[in-house]
């Protein structure tokens, strides 16, 4: 069976990564821009991290400017906005697109592992599900993931064990990361 143990990506400086480096961690693997409605995740995320990080939990940090092109620097100046603004200190990799002919065979693999199910009730959930699927169109049935700040938990041996959309309340993924501990 497949885990994400058997992919290979690309550091922010263009360097190969095996993700079995991260083998019996808990990952929270994250698409990410610096420029969205839900950058602001990245407090949560960075206290997650600080408070987890010495049980053997990772995030690994994706950003994409598929998506309304909100994350349009290079690696370099994505990395300095996400220290400088928000004190990050969890892995950044290369920019990546996560959607598409040319999408991370990563993010291909997490997506089938747990398909796109709904942002949830609400007006601001109707609203990005209505924008999100005039943003998705051009990559038809290769829209793996629908928006910015969408993020999988994976279990020690690099099993998906559950899909966030950015609309999920912080406080329930932190939840998750605690019991997959």
């Amino acid at each position: 069976m497949k885990t994400v143990y058997d992919f290979t990506v690309k550091d922010r400086k263009g360097n190969d990564v095996s993700l079995s480096e991260y083998r019996g961690k808990v990952l929270l693997i994250v698409n990410t821009a610096t420029g969205c409605g839900f950058t602001p995740h990245y407090e949560p995320l960075e206290a997650m991290y600080k408070e987890f990080r010495d049980q053997g939990f990772e995030i690994l940090d994706f950003p994409c400017n598929q998506f309304a092109n909100q994350a349009p620097g290079d690696g370099d100046e994505i990395h300095q906005f996400c220290t400088m603004k928000f004190g990050t200190e969890f892995p950044q990799f290369k920019k990546i697109d996560v959607n598409g002919d040319n999408a991370d065979p990563l993010f291909v693999f997490l997506a089938a592992e747990k398909p796109f199910e709904g942002f949830g009730k609400g007006l601001k959930n109707a609203a990005l599900n209505k924008f999100t699927q005039m943003n998705n169109k051009a990559f038809g049935d290769k829209a793996y993931i629908k928006w910015n700040f969408t993020k999988f938990l994976v279990d020690r041996e690099g099993k998906v064990l559950a899909r966030f959309e950015p609309t999920v309340d912080m406080q329930a993924v932190r939840d998750a990361v605690a019991a997959a501990l």
